[in-house]
């Protein structure tokens, strides 16, 4: 059976944790993606990690992972223990409520910087590894994985599949592996090529959104859509990752403010609704 989630960033910033496990668990939902926002809300509230896995356990619904180290990769010296240290404390939640991921975002490049065509330097390229070979080391001393998720944006130092999936090469820990946000994958200009001879395996998690049409360079946030409703070849995508193996999770991650306005149940519901339609 094909297993869907729901990220926090789908219903919003202001949503609060409890809220969005909630909904998830009456939606029909198998899993939850939470945000580090949220979870540091809770617990600055009074909220403990045992009150919360119980929240879980009523609803029904586990956690995928804990997200997002930003700003994680283009670190060196204190930055890179800075880093480490956040990387610690998702860890420490992600074991806590058992989940088996922390998702990683790459830096971002500096106005005129080399490579903001999305061409890293050796530097670039050495730093990234370095950096993910070091959060795997802390991640595997808690039983936890890195999810890796390339970024679409031009100004993101990792922003194809290509790119990430050369560096996880380089990196060459299964303790690392792949986010694949379909958003991203379409806005960084990522080929259905590029999902071929995937394995499988290094692929942790899928996110799904769709997009509305333009220049798929220009594209932002704002502009994603629930799956189904933009120009993004969804069904053709997860038709790849299937014929690769995939059979971890499919989860909807939504930015659209427009969506952060609607009830957290309704955005939950016709979330799933318009993903299950992508497996039909």
């Amino acid at each position: 059976m094909t297993r869907f989630g729901l990220n926090g960033a789908t219903t919003g910033e202001h949503v609060d944790i409890e809220t969005d496990i909630r909904v998830a668990g009456e939606a029909g939902y198998q899993a939850v993606e939470l945000r580090d926002t949220k979870i540091e809300r809770y617990l600055g509230s009074g909220g403990t990690l045992p009150a919360l896995r119980g929240r879980l356990r009523d609803a029904g619904v586990e956690v995928l992972s804990i997200n997002a180290l930003e700003d994680s990769t283009l670190r060196t010296g204190a930055r890179l223990e800075e880093i480490l240290a956040r990387c610690r404390v998702f860890c420490e939640w992600a074991r806590a409520l058992d989940a088996s991921y922390v998702v990683a975002v790459p830096s971002f490049l500096a106005p005129g910087e080399a490579g903001s065509s999305g061409a890293m330097d050796a530097g670039m390229r050495s730093q990234t590894v370095a950096a993910l070979v070091a959060m795997a080391g802390v991640a595997k001393t808690f039983g936890v994985k890195v999810g890796f998720e390339f970024l679409g944006f031009r100004t993101c130092s990792v922003n194809t599949l290509r790119a990430a999936r050369d560096i996880l090469d380089e990196v060459g820990d299964p303790a690392v592996g792949l986010v694949i946000d379909t958003f991203h994958f379409y806005a960084g200009g990522s080929r259905l090529e590029d999902l071929d001879g995937l394995d499988a395996a290094r692929v942790f998690v899928v996110h799904v959104d769709d997009a509305e049409p333009g220049d798929p360079a220009g594209l932002g946030d704002s502009h994603r859509l629930l799956p189904g409703e933009g120009v993004i070849p969804l069904k053709a995508m997860i038709t790849r990752l299937e014929e690769a193996g995939y059979r971890g999770t499919y989860s909807l991650e939504l930015f659209r403010p427009e969506y952060w306005a609607w009830p957290p149940a309704e955005i939950a519901r016709r979330g799933l609704d318009s993903m299950v339609r992508l497996f039909t």
